[in-house]
């Protein structure tokens, strides 16, 4: 008897599963239909084309990107290479049972990450989470955006539940072979001088490290000279502890591969327990490397007059 049952269900599964092919299955003769025709499914085509991807920030060339339509346009397939030897494949598509987009991305260094949302204005924003070997999970918030030049790709990541976010990474995707425009390269110095004195502000030597070239050098406005080793030396040490560290009134100008960023500096805080207050004009100098922009030398002119605040 529980041989019969187990075969009347066997045989009433295949049936089903046989109707279900068949119903899936588009009739001969008949044009295919088009599974995918809603506009919610182009809500992300923006994304696709062969890109040359940038860090915004220093302007250093990371990756090369592809991303095609797949499977009737259902679906993107992002292929990733990065100039670092990571690999990397992600499937996006709109999951219309639930109205939210999803994305996989898999990698040769054996990383899963599965995100999901939606279009917020004219970004695609997707979010979720992933593990460590220890199962500490941390969030991710992911953001893509039409530019005039590309795509503008950055995330930031978690911790705490979403109490606080950091930034994880910040890219631009230029269509291949298309040269940086001027007004590219403004940008990006601009936002890499202002990306040093936040570093320096927190004592962030690594990060310092990163856009300080080796051969780097500060005149102060007594006519001091400083290298690069001396400077990362004290944001070890911690002895300056910062209030302000900002930048106001910034101008970059180019000339080919160089660019001279004047600014306003605020700096406030203690140094070795003494106070400090004061306003200065500095010139940044920047070169482009192989590598992006690097900041290879700083001059400060005298301090001003403090102003009332």
């Amino acid at each position: 008897m529980k041989s019969s049952r187990i075969g009347f269900c066997l045989i009433a599964g295949l049936c089903l599963l046989a109707g279900f092919l068949r119903a899936d299955r588009p009739v001969r003769g008949a044009p295919p239909a088009a599974a995918c025709a809603a506009r919610e499914y182009r809500q992300f085509d923006f994304w696709v084309g062969d890109w040359e991807v940038f860090e915004v920030q220093g302007g250093e060339k990371v990756a090369h990107v592809r991303v095609d339509r797949m499977l009737d346009s259902c679906a993107l397939r992002e292929d990733y290479r990065g100039a670092n030897g990571t690999r990397g494949e992600s499937l996006s598509i709109y999951d219309a049972t639930r109205q939210v987009w999803h994305q996989t991305w898999v990698t040769n260094r054996g990383q899963l990450l599965t995100i999901e949302g939606g279009p917020e204005g004219e970004r695609m924003t997707l979010a979720g989470s992933y593990r460590d070997a220890a199962g500490t999970e941390t969030r991710v918030r992911g953001t893509w955006q039409p530019v005039p030049d590309g795509v503008r790709e950055s995330a930031v990541t978690s911790a705490d539940g979403g109490k606080t976010w950091k930034p994880w990474f910040d890219l631009l995707f230029r269509g291949s072979g298309q040269a940086p425009s001027p007004a590219d390269e403004r940008r990006a110095v601009a936002e890499l001088d202002t990306a040093y004195q936040a570093a320096v502000k927190r004592n962030d030597a690594a990060a310092m490290d990163r856009i300080l070239a080796d051969d780097f050098v500060l005149v102060s406005s007594s006519g001091k000279v400083h290298d690069k080793a001396e400077l990362l030396r004290e944001a070890r040490s911690g002895e300056t502890v910062y209030e302000h560290q900002e930048d106001s009134e910034q101008t970059v100008r180019m000339w080919g591969d160089t660019a001279v960023v004047t600014a306003k500096l605020w700096e406030k805080g203690t140094s070795n327990g003494k106070p400090f207050d004061e306003e200065l004009w500095f010139s940044d100098t920047y070169v482009r490397t192989p590598s992006g922009w690097r900041y290879v030398f700083g001059q400060a002119a005298g301090r001003l007059p403090k102003a009332p605040r």
